[in-house]
């Protein structure tokens, strides 16, 4: 009887490296692009709001090669505020003060009990011209700046939040290589 062999995620994924914010493919091409930092429209009188979704037409409008507009959950991590509040309330004696604490602490707790995300947002793109990489961030951070939003260059850690998600369904993967031994 034939043994069938399964294959690993790593088999259908043609990625070949992480480094300096660009997934590096099997075929040298390479991924990047901005994070682009959120910002709610809608606490914003009708005018600006719409002349800044204008404005992100514009945008994207003027770019001339295939990308794409990625939205990624991010676990919130809140432990090191959560322990700051903890200091706080021992520290405190004012009825009222430690009360407050209570409830940012608790509401802190159903954060992290709920699996509250943040989202974020991400325009990547290819190219394997390292000149042309440049320019085009360069290019997409002027202007997502004009149209008032803030974007930065991909991080190596944004893109395997990326990949995460994509390829688990958003769950980090924690756990470390499982070694079959011969026993």
């Amino acid at each position: 009887m034939a043994q069938i062999k399964g294959k690993y995620t790593t088999e259908f994924v043609p990625v070949k490296d992480i480094k300096n914010g660009t997934i590096i493919l099997d075929n040298n091409l390479k991924v990047t692009g901005v994070k682009i930092m959120p910002r709610n429209l809608f606490i914003l009188d009708r005018g600006t709001q719409a002349a800044m979704i204008s404005n992100l037409r514009n945008v994207y409008n003027t770019i001339d090669y295939e990308f794409w507009v990625i939205a990624a959950d991010r676990p919130v991590d809140i432990s090191v505020y959560l322990s700051q509040l903890q200091l706080l309330y021992q520290s405190i004696s004012d009825p009222i003060r430690r009360k407050l604490c209570v409830e940012d602490i608790n509401k802190g707790n159903y954060f992290i009990n709920n699996n509250i995300v943040d989202t974020e947002y991400y325009l990547l793109f290819k190219e394997k011209d390292e000149d042309k990489i440049q320019k085009r961030l360069r290019n997409l951070i002027t202007q997502f700046a004009n149209a008032g939003l803030t974007c930065f260059q991909t991080t190596n850690e944004d893109l395997r939040i990326i990949l995460d998600n994509f390829l688990n369904g958003g769950q980090s993967t924690t756990f470390g290589t499982v070694m079959s031994g011969g026993y």
